[in-house]
């Protein structure tokens, strides 16, 4: 036979080393298991074996008593083993969530999104390729620039969910393709970097319009790169400032091309300044200007067209005359991503790294020689798109007398000076990108405008750029393409269940299947909507049993309905003052208990036919002073109440006879609830006590020492280890393990119902709104995921869920009922 071992550390019993101490809830663990299992509350621990919360003797184990019979089984002469704990998975719960990303996807994703009221527009500015303008609004001095990347999904108007702010955000990136979210991912964690960009606040849903947008700051407005353009140029007192904007430009893009980033086009309105005149690169002006170039090249040719130099000429002078720049390469990639067939030899290089040398040289002669370099470089495209076509001769010598051209305003720009840094614009024009500088050495010689090679020992570049890592060209990326207009509702019945072929009106799924179904089919409008009407008051409680829901009422009747067709069964009425609660009771004689604010207990056979006498009733001791039951639940072969005296009660469910009494709270007792061999009490003196069902002694007191003012418990709800407690502040507090781990304010008002299952929480109250969360973490935190929202019309006073149905009482005298179904 095997020895008897430790349920902990699977060690088997020795009598001296590992030795059976006997908890108060019946099971055995060995003393140094006992020793080591964590004390979340004074003198508790949980038990390892049933979890629940049992008694701790201050002096430690060896207080507890040792488990005789297991101590006679121990063979004396078995060797005595070593403590060797096995590890064990844990267990993989069920994930029902009806969505596309993991929870991973989720932590990464939300630390970007931005509130919901984040942004302020000014006025309906005119959008230039989804481009905007705007401020922040806590610091509306903050001026941003908001660019929009994708479709929100839309709520379908016949549905009654609404998708929360968070999950429409989630739901839009999730439906991204792979490259497009990576190239986002990688732009914001490139802006969060110490590198000389315009900061990427984030992103932001634009509820009104319907889109995602990127949200980048917008430094000065004035003092940008475009506005201190001179029409002849630079003089030669000026070559001091153009040298410390030409180095910042190419520190700015050396930080980009670090991050694995190429700009592919760059113009003027790329680069501003902040108040100390440092200048920065605006990833928001670059993806717009990339967007403006492709949809232009979307305007030249269609899909498999063909186009001659003369088209090609006319796109590119457009675009020379507005200071746009971008090298041959770079031209010939977004013809060919739109399908496009240019007449002339197709460019023979690739886009990389050294792609930005030319649109950077473009903007340095630019500013240097003023505008005769554009008009040039202008002359230069026309005549070789006029000889290409007339006498299809090589362009070589016509770009060589181009160059002539720039080397010609250099050398009136500085003199037989720095001849090295002409050389190196001249090399920056060549087409073959890798005859180009790197921008390290463009860096270098401009820098020698201020500073002598032999006196520059200070500062050197670390970490040159590696070429051979992969590069992402944001004007040939996906994000430089315009997002397209919010897409239709899907079809609603795709997402109809398999389980709905049978042609039943109701999907009669598993639970877990069902809560699936429910909370997909609520966001597609696949979700039946019913009110059950009956009570002429307000709704204060709902319990499920026997195929049968019970819903009670301040009109003094609890009444019956069918799970099958929702029709009304029965009505049980004998109660002098308000029901304030029901539960059902699932024993060898089923049965249906209710109590009213008189102090009230009734209890209502429910075997058919139903009688309109209840099987038996008493009362609590009656105190003018007080006012009766507030809650119920049962456990076993008890019934406990909450009662307005500030006093839990457990009732004997066989006769009626009144079995302890606990006491505590200072104010009436609101909420009760019971799992894992704990009741849990909240009153409305603010605190939750948890007391154990074995001796029905107190465990523990929450929120007892909390500061400032109190707020009421209103209802909780517990499932394993987690407790969800609301408050009449509004306010929804998560415990799990014993250990507090969040709050939150999900609603407007108070919150008089909350329903867990599983992760799914279930909140209504004040504002007429079920809110509907998904519970996530792990025992170190714990994460609320706003789902979104069912509008009720009514101040919510009930939730109960039960196998793909969501049942809803309110102050409208309704009990309204979501199903998912035909």
């Amino acid at each position: 036979m095997e020895p008897p071992e430790c349920p902990v550390c699977l060690q088997s019993y020795d009598g001296e080393c590992t030795i059976p101490r006997v908890l108060t809830c019946g099971h055995t663990a060995c003393q140094s298991c006992l020793l080591n299992l964590p004390q979340k509350f004074p003198l508790t621990i949980r038990c390892p074996a049933c979890t629940v919360l049992v008694k701790y003797p201050p002096q430690g184990p060896t207080f507890l008593p040792k488990n005789i019979d297991l101590l006679r089984l121990i063979d004396p002469a078995s060797p005595k083993p070593l403590k060797n704990p096995k590890n064990f998975e844990n267990v993989v719960e069920f994930d029902f969530v009806p969505r596309t990303w993991s929870n991973e996807f989720y932590t990464f994703w939300k630390q970007y999104v931005l509130p919901k009221e984040s942004v302020l527009f000014e006025a309906k500015a005119e959008e230039d390729c989804g481009f905007r303008f705007g401020c922040l609004r806590e610091n509306q001095s903050q001026r941003v620039s908001v660019v929009k990347l994708g479709s929100l999904c839309d709520d379908d108007d016949d549905s009654v969910f609404k998708y929360s702010y968070l999950m429409r955000v989630m739901n839009c990136l999730s439906g991204m393709r792979v490259e497009v979210r990576d190239q986002l991912g990688l732009i914001l964690r490139t802006a969060s970097r110490q590198i000389k960009c315009c900061r990427v606040l984030g992103l932001w849903g634009d509820m009104e319009d319907g889109f995602l947008c990127l949200v980048c700051e917008r430094l000065n407005e004035i003092e940008r790169l475009d506005f201190l353009r001179n029409g002849d140029g630079l003089c030669n007192d000026g070559l001091s400032s153009f040298a410390m904007m030409g180095m910042e430009i190419c520190e700015a893009l050396i930080g980009l091309n670090r991050q694995g980033f190429t700009a592919g086009c760059l113009g003027f309105s790329c680069f501003s300044f902040d108040n100390f005149g440092n200048l920065y690169v605006d990833l928001n002006d670059i993806l717009v200007m990339g967007r403006r170039v492709t949809k232009s090249v979307a305007k030249v040719g269609c899909v498999g067209s063909r186009i001659c130099d003369k088209e090609v000429e006319l796109f590119l002078s457009y675009f020379l005359e507005s200071n746009v720049f971008f090298s041959p390469e770079v031209l010939y990639e977004l013809f060919k991503k739109e399908g496009i067939w240019v007449e002339c030899e197709e460019s023979e290089f690739s886009v990389g790294y050294g792609s930005d040398v030319w649109p950077v040289a473009c903007i340095l002669l630019s500013l240097l020689i003023g505008e005769q370099f554009t008009k040039e470089l202008i002359d230069y495209i026309r005549c070789v798109s006029t000889k290409a076509s007339d006498d299809n001769i090589a362009c070589l010598g016509m770009y060589m007398a181009w160059m002539e051209k720039v080397t010609y305003f250099l050398e009136n720009k500085f003199g037989s000076e720095f001849v090295s840094l002409q050389l190196m614009f001249c090399q920056c024009l060549n087409f073959d990108p890798g005859c180009r500088p790197l921008l390290t050495n463009v860096w270098k010689c401009i820098r020698e405008l201020i500073i002598k090679p032999e006196f520059d020992k200070m500062i050197r570049f670390d970490g040159p750029v590696n070429l051979e890592n992969e590069n992402h060209c944001l004007v040939l990326g996906e994000l430089s393409c315009l997002p397209k207009e919010r897409l239709e509702t899907e079809d609603k019945d795709e997402l109809l269940g398999a389980e709905n072929s049978d042609g039943a009106d109701i999907d009669q799924a598993r639970a877990a299947g069902g809560v699936k179904d429910l909370v997909n089919g609520l966001s597609k409008g696949n979700v039946k909507f019913k009110d059950l009407q009956g009570h002429r008051d307000c709704v204060t409680g709902l319990a499920v049993g026997g195929g049968f829901l019970f819903s009670s009422s301040f009109d003094k009747s609890i009444h019956v309905w069918s799970l099958k067709d929702f029709s009304h069964v029965h009505t049980f009425k004998g109660h002098d003052h308000k029901v304030m609660a029901v539960v059902y009771v699932d024993e060898d004689q089923p049965l249906c208990i209710s109590g009213d604010s008189g102090g009230g207990i009734f209890v209502w056979s429910f075997s058919f036919p139903l009688g309109h006498e209840p099987l038996k009733k008493w009362n609590e001791e009656k105190d003018w002073r007080y006012s009766g039951i507030h809650a119920l639940t049962t456990s076993g072969r008890y019934l406990y109440t909450g009662s307005g005296d500030r006093t839990i009660k457990a009732w004997s469910l066989l006769d009626g006879t009144l079995s302890c009494t606990m006491s505590g709270h200072k104010s009436a007792v609101s909420t009760l609830a019971v799992c894992n061999g704990v009741l849990y009490s909240g009153s409305r003196d603010g605190t939750i006590r948890l007391w154990s069902l074995s001796d029905h002694s107190l465990l523990t007191v929450l929120e007892e020492d909390s500061s400032g003012a109190v707020s009421s418990v209103l209802s909780l709800t517990a499932v394993q280890h987690t407790l969800v407690v609301s408050h009449e502040s509004g306010s929804i507090k998560v415990w799990r393990n014993d250990k507090f781990m969040k709050s939150m304010q999900t609603h407007k008002g108070s919150v008089f119902a909350v329903f867990l299952e599983d992760k799914w929480l279930f909140t209504g109250g004040w504002d007429k709104t079920v809110s509907v969360q998904e519970l996530a973490g792990d025992e170190f935190e714990e994460d609320v995921i706003p789902t979104g929202a069912i509008p009720c019309g009514s101040v919510i006073t009930a939730l109960l869920y039960w196998q793909g149905k969501l049942f809803v009482g309110c102050a409208d005298r309704t009990v309204k009922v979501y199903y998912y179904g035909k």
